[in-house]
């Protein structure tokens, strides 16, 4: 009996303790602040005064490099190479004989041409003496006078043919690395060397559609290739007329002077053109501006308040981006910050140079 009681006091206690207990909790005051009793919080911000000055529009794009005039030299009959006038890396001029195909056959027919010639002429001019003194007819002296003709035209076909087995610079030009000798037997399909002219260079390039209004030919370019330090000018001298359907692409092609043949055909070209100039151009830097699903915004600074204005940008530069409507000049542009602020939220604005030792933070 003395144990039960025992124990029918330890619990009879530890509900005391409880109840004592949670009087005390609900009597605690909350820490949960009242409505209406929020403190409200001013942000630091970076911003950007928008200003209106000069810009001139540039566009950089990729393009090749290529000579003024370049060919393959090969032959147009088949033979045995008999002379072969080619120094790798020389100049030629245009007429230049650079390589002769055996022709001895050729010559022996021309030969014969030409004494066929003669005999046909004398028996032209024959009939011709007869033909006035009446001793002979019309006819037979056109007859002799066909013939003739018909003779002279076999002398120029064997010349032509003759022509084809040799190889002549069809410009002034530096030749390439030869592939032939010698001895060896040309077909048409053989190359013998390559010969550019390369006083003169060409650059092919493109640019996307939306550009086409912006450019014409006589617009300047300036055109880096690897390897040289200096950039080097030229000007567009053609458009391709129409615009790729597969890349949506204009093709353009300008052309540029090669001082001491620096520059060689088949080089990578980063070629940069100049499209307008812009006058009262307005720049923000680009993270100043908020993309969107249809439109880009940005948040400006007025009566110490973030305000959400709709832009329309244009050109994008290294760090800067054209703003083309929705900015005024005079306009200060909250650059940073942008995850947190909210139409309305108060901001202040301070300076970089200020901040060097701690980032902008909510302020109380």
């Amino acid at each position: 009996m003395p144990k039960k009681l025992l124990i029918l006091g330890l619990v009879a206690a530890a509900l005391l303790a409880a109840v004592i207990g949670a009087r005390s909790f609900s009597k605690k005051p909350s820490s949960q602040p009242k409505a209406g009793g929020a403190r409200s919080t001013v942000l630091s911000v970076y911003t950007h005064t928008a200003t209106q000055a000069p810009l001139e529009e540039r566009i950089t794009t990729t393009g090749t490099i290529l000579a003024d005039e370049g060919v393959e030299l090969t032959a147009e009959s088949s033979g045995l190479i008999t002379a072969l006038n080619i120094t790798e890396g020389g100049r030629v001029s245009k007429g230049d004989l650079l390589v002769k195909i055996n022709d001895a056959e050729l010559q022996a027919e021309l030969a014969a041409a030409r004494i066929q010639v003669d005999l046909a002429r004398l028996q032209s001019n024959r009939q011709k003496t007869l033909l006035s003194s009446q001793g002979a007819s019309q006819e037979a002296y056109d007859l002799a006078l066909n013939e003739l003709r018909t003779r002279e035209s076999a002398i120029a076909l064997l010349e032509a043919r003759i022509q084809k087995t040799e190889i002549r610079a069809p410009f002034d030009g530096t030749i390439g690395l030869r592939y032939v000798s010698t001895g060896a037997y040309l077909t048409p399909s053989t190359r013998v060397a390559t010969l550019q002219s390369t006083a003169t260079l060409k650059i092919d390039f493109t640019v996307p559609e939306r550009y086409m209004d912006r450019l014409s030919t006589g617009g300047e370019v300036s055109v880096r290739v690897a390897g040289l330090p200096d950039a080097f000018t030229g000007s567009i001298y053609a458009i391709e007329p129409r615009i790729d359907e597969t890349t949506r692409t204009l093709r353009l092609r300008a052309r540029a002077a090669n001082p001491g043949n620096r520059v060689i055909p088949g080089a990578f070209a980063t070629v940069e053109i100049a499209l307008r100039e812009i006058p009262d151009a307005i720049l923000v830097p680009a993270g100043a501006i908020i993309p969107g699903l249809n439109e880009k915004t940005v948040f400006v600074l007025e009566d110490g308040k973030a305000v959400r204005r709709k832009v329309e940008t244009g050109l994008r530069l290294a760090s800067d981006i054209l703003i083309l409507s929705g900015l005024n000049a005079g306009d200060v542009v909250i650059t940073s910050g942008q995850l947190q602020l909210r139409p309305g939220m108060a901001v202040k604005a301070v300076s970089r140079a200020s901040a060097e030792t701690a980032a902008p933070t909510s302020q109380p």
